[in-house]
């Protein structure tokens, strides 16, 4: 045992600092932009003086200047600011709000961000018809995760990211009372992939999902039908209550107190070293070594993509389905999940909990009781496991 612990150690060692050091180096080739602060001034606004005019002497670009008065044409920037007939207060409003979306316009990659999403689609695409083609083995679904983890986190970086979509655009709104159309677009795209396939963009292209996930195979068997190492399933219950009131009081600071209490832990940095402080470290190396022992403990206990996409995934075009006219009670199925769900979706005894769609279930059923299908779930029999139950 003490060698096994030993063997495990090492793996989640090197997996981590592998990850951590090719990132550093990958975000320096990448040469991403930060997010600047627009630093707030007076004013400068005289009589006579020309939206061109107040946009130089405020130090207001040109873009900036047309979302702020509505303009429509080049020779308008000439009309006097007067003419539009806006209090000074509503102008500065209107203007911090244009600067906070030119912000975030400026700080994105827009080579690399449709490059990732044309990847997540192909990859996405080439997992879904190994799912339901029944060829996703316990080898193949680390290899699986290991790709995620390069491709997207490593040499793609931390943004974008399906937890990002939600937590930027609840501080940004919160904190400027506006919306970055581009992320919503992002987030459209995100809960459509969870929509269609049950939470499938978390399940296998999240950077973080995906590391988590891999973590945990490292402790289990080589079938991976049990978890060694004291690895435990908390009940979905308390998961589900603590991602809730998180997700309160993260949506709460945004709102009033206009703070962005994730920032300095964010776990996706982990794709971007060189931006983590003291708490980040902290944090990220304390959820790493839990990702050990609990399953995805991110993103059952904080995500707030994690939460809405399990709201989504109820309604999900494609989800984990049991036959139960061949099932035979064993529930190895529920044994082998690395969380609650399992057991969740067999018995539906009660609310289920998330579901990866990690395929763990449809490759342990000795009679291949399990399948990703369309449609909507059956219900046991009443009697289905009660026999079991007595013996």
């Amino acid at each position: 045992m003490k060698s096994y612990g030993g063997r495990v150690a090492v793996y989640w060692i090197l997996l981590v600092a592998l990850v951590v050091i090719l990132s550093y180096g990958s975000s320096k080739i990448w040469s991403e932009k930060k997010e600047k602060a627009r630093i707030t001034k007076s004013l400068v606004m005289e009589d006579d003086m020309t939206v061109q005019q107040f946009g130089q002497k405020n130090d207001l670009p040109n873009p900036v200047l047309k979302k702020v008065f509505g303009l429509q044409t080049q020779p308008e920037l000439q009309k006097k600011v007067r003419e539009f007939q806006l209090s000074q207060q509503e102008i500065s409003s209107r203007i911090e709000k244009a600067m906070a979306l030119s912000a975030e316009y400026e700080s994105k990659n827009w080579l690399k961000i449709p490059i990732k999403f044309a990847a997540w689609f192909v990859f996405l695409l080439f997992v879904f018809r190994l799912m339901r083609k029944r060829r996703i083995t316990p080898k193949t679904r680390k290899g699986i995760y290991l790709g995620a983890i390069a491709l997207f986190g490593v040499v793609l970086g931390s943004d974008p990211s399906p937890m990002g979509t939600v937590k930027d655009a609840i501080v940004l709104l919160g904190a400027k009372g506006v919306i970055f159309l581009p992320r919503l677009i992002a987030l459209t795209i995100f809960l459509v992939l969870a929509l269609l396939a049950n939470k499938f963009v978390c399940s296998w292209g999240c950077q973080l999902g995906t590391l988590q996930d891999l973590i945990i195979r490292l402790g289990r068997d080589p079938e991976d039908k049990e978890g060694g190492i004291g690895q435990v399933k908390i009940p979905f219950a308390w998961t589900n209550g603590i991602r809730m009131a998180f997700f309160g009081i993260f949506t709460l600071a945004a709102f009033l107190w206009v703070t962005d209490i994730i920032e300095p832990i964010d776990p996706f940095k982990v794709y971007k070293p060189a931006m983590l402080g003291i708490a980040g470290i902290a944090f990220l190396g304390a959820l790493l070594l839990a990702s050990l022992f609990i399953y995805r403990p991110w993103c059952h206990l904080f995500c707030p993509f994690g939460l809405v996409g399990w709201l989504v995934e109820k309604i999900s075009v494609f989800k984990i389905q049991v036959n139960y006219e061949t099932c035979i009670a064993c529930e190895s199925c529920a044994r082998a999940c690395p969380s609650t769900v399992m057991n969740g979706i067999l018995k539906q005894e009660s609310v289920i909990p998330d579901c990866f769609a990690c395929g763990t279930c449809i490759g342990v059923c000795p009679t291949q009781s399990i399948h990703f299908l369309s449609g909507k779930r059956s219900r046991p029999p009443a009697d289905k496991f009660k026999e079991k139950e007595k013996k």
